[in-house]
This record gives structure tokens, sequence and C-alpha cells, in this order.
């Protein structure tokens, strides 16, 4: 494994039926995916290892994405890992060939669309995006309708709603994590309107279901798309890995990782 990077980061999308399959069914399919791809991942420590990989903000269940992101580390002479490959001929040379095998060995929906090797920042990815942009799909108004309700949510002052906290009824303010929205016209089907938005992640996130509530009660989700995922650099707004496999800016730092 000498030509391969100590961590490594893969871009990818979820679609299709297996948007329905929760963050721990995700990560699942991943560790199975390494366990056949024969890589020598690094395992925690203590009595149950577990692969060190690590997932951008978890995607809401049913929902779909062009953006997500899985970031793995690869161990080093002395750490526990997932054990020898087949055959140093089967190794891969380098991130895209590692892109490449686990894209061949992950479910259908989920599909790789870059990798690229990291710096070894520890800072959590989740804990760096700022923001997600969305394309989410409704149902419940007339174009001219949902325009109107759009811009009566942008020039509010606040937009709560009622949302469950560990087993408690609490009003959040959803209005400063709205950081743009618009109508876009049709969607993909008759009676189908597309909204565009972004929403920040802090100091709550916000799903595209709860999005609808701050708009209108009689709005009816039918799909929605995680576009992006931005993080910010030195002011500028920047994806964490593009689809041709670049970093932008500094080296991208490392996800938390899981199984600690």
């Amino acid at each position: 494994m000498e030509h391969l990077p100590e961590r490594l980061r893969v871009r990818y999308t979820k679609t299709g039926r297996i948007r329905y399959t929760s963050q721990r069914d995700n990560a699942r399919a991943w560790e199975r995916a390494l366990r056949r791809a024969r890589l020598p991942i690094a395992y925690s420590e203590g009595f149950n290892p577990r692969p060190l990989l690590a997932f951008s903000l978890a995607l809401p269940t049913g929902c779909e994405s062009g953006a997500e992101y899985t970031d793995l580390r690869f161990a080093i002479p002395g750490e526990a890992s997932v054990g020898p490959v087949v055959s140093p001929e089967a190794t891969p040379a380098d991130a895209s060939a590692v892109g490449a095998l686990l894209d061949s060995l992950l479910p259908e929906g989920l599909e790789v669309q870059a990798a690229a090797a990291i710096g070894d920042d520890r800072t959590s990815l989740q804990e760096q995006v700022t923001s997600c942009s969305w394309s989410v799909e409704v149902t419940g108004m007339t174009e001219t309708e949902l325009v109107e309700r759009v811009e009566h949510l942008l020039h509010a002052d606040s937009v709560p709603i009622e949302r469950e906290r560990k087993g408690r009824r609490v009003t959040d303010d959803l209005r400063p994590s709205i950081q743009s929205l618009s109508v876009e016209g049709g969607g993909s089907s008759p009676g189908v309107l597309r909204l565009g938005a972004e929403l920040a992640t802090k100091p709550r996130g916000v799903r595209p279901a709860e999005l609808l509530r701050g708009i209108s009660p009689t709005l009816r989700l039918v799909r929605a798309c995680r576009r992006a995922q931005w993080i910010d650099h030195d002011g500028i707004r920047l994806e964490p890995l593009t689809t041709d496999g670049q970093l932008l800016g500094a080296a991208a730092p490392m996800a938390a990782e899981s199984g600690r």
C-alpha cells in the first residue's frame, strides 16, 4: 500500500431506493464494501474494533444526495487493519483506483464520483460544513401561492416551528438558518413545484420537511435532494471535494472517526 495516502476522502451520490435506508445502514454498506475490497483500513482499539471511517452530515432518511462524503484511514505499520490485500498486484495504485474499486462493490444507488488524499487535520468535517444546498419538490400550492409564501418567509423576522428534541417538544426559529430560498419552477411531474434552498447547519440544521412546515402546513414533500455541502475556508465557500477530485483551498481535514 505504499502508493496509497494514509487518509482518503470519497465523494459519492445516494439516489434511488437506497435513500430509504438510515445513516447506520449506510455505514454498514461501506464496511461491507471495504471488507470485500480487502483494503487495509485502520481499526479502532477496544473490545469491539470498528473501521476508522467517518461520514459527513447525516442525510435525512428518504432524501437523495449528489454530494455525500466518507473519509477513510488506512493502517500504518503497527496498527490493526482489515488484513492484507489479496495480492500486491491487486492493490489499488492511487486514490482514483480506490474510488473505482469501491464503486464496483457498493450497493446500487451509492455511486462514487471522486476520491482524493486529505491532510492529517482531524477537525470534524461535520463541524466544518456550514450550509447545504437543496432541491425540494412539493405539492399543495399553485406556483403563485408558493412564490407569495416564500416571499413572506424571507421577509419575516422569525419563523417558529415545533420540533422534538431529546423527547421534548421545543420551539425553534428557522429564519436564521434559511440563507436562500426560491421557487425554481416545475418539478419532475405535473403539479409538482421545485424549490431551491441553502440551509445553514448552525446553530441547528434544518431538514427539508421542517422547511416546508415553516413555509406552509399545506405543502407536501415529494422529493428532496441535497445538491452540495459547503465549508468556509478563509471566507470562501468551498465543497469538501469536487466531482473531479479536487480538494479546494488547503488540504481538507479528516472527519470525526467512528468507533472511537
